[in-house]
């Protein structure tokens, strides 16, 4: 590597550790590696190590070096080598570059050509994004990534055979079950003939669930001494928070939080004097639960979504003995409503209901405190993106969110 490019990669990076000391200590973990541009023509990681083609470093920027930097090192962090499951890889690719993009924009960072990016998905994570994705080449990542990527999906090798790789660029790594995912490789140079390091093998099973950990760890640090320096930018701030608290699944949630509304309690009322006996024995008694539904009709909630909602609300309020009140609501009621629906009924959504307007979330409250009821817990489903009430209800409320938008007040769960 030319003595020019190393000092403009090294620029990069310090100029990152300086004025964006998160993003900055993310990339330091990752050792830069020249890698061979038959397999790799921009950028690639494999969660382990940056590999960058010399010419594609050379055209760039100092500026959009830093960006790709960034953009590498987030993949890493956002653990997007072991959430990708059941889906397509290269709608996965996709979704996940539209996720980090977008952050990287927003501070500051300047985008090299090619860079994917839609003004819709800002604030999405990759699992909310690949929904939207089509599985066509008109999208393509401007880099590789090789974590889960088997050497048949890379571009066929040159027709001149390569030169023999150096020792730690041709190193497979044998540690199948992932015990030495979390020691650092070492920064690996190219041979003098200008040849890189070879595409590396994918993570194993293993491998990526230590890798997972060990990154979750980075990203804690690197926030915490960006938030020290007073340089933790808004939307990763955000972001930062979303990983880091607590994914239990929002089924769990709601289920604790209805079941702590039930309301068994113990009864010292006279028992019939046809039972005889003068004793006054405490027995448990259990009312019913007056449970408010609140669904997000302005769009942002799809259908079949509302439904999977409901089927989890029906099969709460029967072990409950919970009497649900269905309230549809974009930017006002849907007509017809309330839907009232008995603990012995299922919830179901109403076959003629208007939406797709605006997002307002007073009507609701307001149609509770008009209707002189109390409820013992309401639950809004929504994406949190309107108007709130200005002053918190006296009843406890959780709003079950889709997205990342965050509440005033209430009781926040993650939509997963």
């Amino acid at each position: 590597m030319a003595a020019s490019l190393e000092d403009k990669l090294a620029a990069a990076r310090t100029r990152l550790i300086l004025d964006k000391p998160f993003l900055g200590a993310l990339v330091l973990r990752l050792p830069m590696v020249q890698a061979d541009p038959s397999w790799c023509p921009t950028t690639a990681t494999d969660a382990r190590k940056f590999y960058f083609s010399r010419d594609y470093i050379g055209a760039l920027s100092l500026s959009q070096v830093q960006f790709v930097l960034a953009h590498e090192a987030l993949h890493c962090a956002l653990a997007h080598f072991r959430r990708r499951e059941h889906r397509d890889k290269y709608r996965w690719d996709v979704a996940c570059d539209y996720a980090v993009n977008p952050l990287l924009l927003g501070d500051g960072l300047d985008a090299p050509p090619g860079t994917l990016y839609e003004p819709k998905f800002e604030g999405m994570t990759a699992e909310e994004i690949y929904p939207c994705i089509e599985n066509t080449d008109a999208e393509e990542p401007m880099d590789r990534h090789v974590y889960d990527e088997t050497n048949a999906d890379s571009p066929p090798p040159p027709e001149a055979p390569p030169q023999e790789r150096s020792s730690e660029a041709g190193h497979r790594q044998r540690d199948s079950g992932g015990q030495n995912a979390d020691r650092e490789p070492r920064e690996t140079k190219p041979d003098s003939a200008g040849e890189g390091a070879g595409q590396p093998q994918p993570l194993s099973a293993g491998e990526r669930d230590a890798l997972a950990v060990q990154w979750q760890q980075r990203l804690a640090g690197a926030a915490q001494q960006a938030m020290q320096a007073g340089k933790l930018g808004g939307h990763i701030a955000r972001m930062v928070e979303h990983l880091l608290q607590p994914q239990l699944p929002w089924r769990m949630l709601l289920a604790r939080y209805v079941t702590a509304s039930a309301r068994d309690d113990y009864s010292y009322a006279r028992p019939s004097s046809r039972r005889g006996g003068a004793a006054i024995m405490p027995s448990l008694r259990s009312a019913q639960v007056e449970m408010v539904v609140a669904l997000d009709t302005s769009g942002s909630i799809r259908d079949e979504e509302m439904a999977q909602f409901l089927a989890e609300v029906n099969a709460i309020k029967g072990q409950v003995r919970a009497r649900v009140t269905l309230l549809p609501c974009d930017a006002a009621l849907a007509e017809g409503a309330p839907w009232c629906y008995e603990p012995w009924e299922a919830a179901e959504m109403p076959e003629a209901m208007s939406g797709g307007g605006g997002t307002d979330f007073t009507p609701v409250f307001h149609w509770v405190e008009q209707s002189g009821r109390q409820p013992d817990l309401l639950v809004y489903f929504t994406d949190a993106k309107g108007r709130f009430p200005e002053v918190q209800p006296a009843y406890p409320t959780i709003w079950l969110v889709k997205g990342r938008a965050q509440v005033p007040w209430g009781q926040r769960i993650q939509l997963n």
